[in-house]
């Protein structure tokens, strides 16, 4: 079975970089009041899953699940451009020896945010598979991807009950209910996707190019 963009139409979905149709409200804060964090707000899509995604190039796509193995798993299998995939486990590998336990979390995160913020900056397609379910996680990486001006994606990876931990249960649910209701444009993500059942094995490949010309 083939999954379709839209009901009707080509298998795949393109976003363009012109999709983005935020708004932002620019009040000026008051004297001695702590600065309030830029307005990343944009107008969510939510897709449906087919065969083939296409972003445009120099976009950040993110990909969140419960499951650490198969959210990586699924980077590895569907991403065609292998040097764009960032993941904690990757960064963690390489401080493994060189720097202490209690210190590894926030280094790991302070270099990972580092090199996103390089391919972004550089106008480079990134994919970064988050370290869990963390909405502040999720807001670092789109504010980033926000001030390179470079459009922002993210996929839900849904996974077996018995691979979601009991902490991750709320956050999880939030999450899919705020993916559904086309809300996570208030986090900056310009299009949304959640990957579930036959659909995560029927989703063959994610390209960073631009759609093709109609000659």
């Amino acid at each position: 079975m083939t999954l379709m963009a839209e009901s009707e139409g080509p298998r795949s979905v393109k976003i363009g970089a012109d999709e983005r149709t935020g708004w932002s409200s620019e009040r000026p804060r008051r004297s001695g009041a702590p600065e309030r964090p830029a307005n990343i707000a944009v107008r969510c899509k939510v897709l449906r899953p087919a065969e083939e995604l296409r972003y445009s190039p120099g976009s950040l796509l993110v990909i969140a699940s419960a499951s650490e193995a198969d959210r990586e798993a699924l980077a590895e299998r569907v991403i065609e451009q292998k040097g764009a995939v960032l993941t904690t486990g990757k960064v963690r590998s390489l401080l493994a020896g060189r720097v202490p336990d209690e210190e590894m979390d926030a280094k790991a995160a302070e270099l990972l945010n580092a090199a996103v913020a390089k391919r972004l900056g550089a106008n480079e397609s990134t994919v970064v598979v988050t370290g869990g379910l963390d909405p502040e996680e999720r807001d670092r990486f789109a504010r980033l991807a926000a001030a390179a001006k470079r459009p922002r994606h993210l996929i839900l990876l849904e996974t077996a009950r018995d691979q979601v931990g009991e902490d991750d249960l709320a956050p999880l649910n939030e999450l899919r209910r705020r993916l559904d209701a086309g809300e996570l444009g208030a986090e900056g993500f310009d299009t949304a996707l959640r990957l579930g059942g036959d659909s995560i094995g029927e989703l063959k490949r994610i390209v960073f190019r631009p759609a093709p010309r109609d000659d």
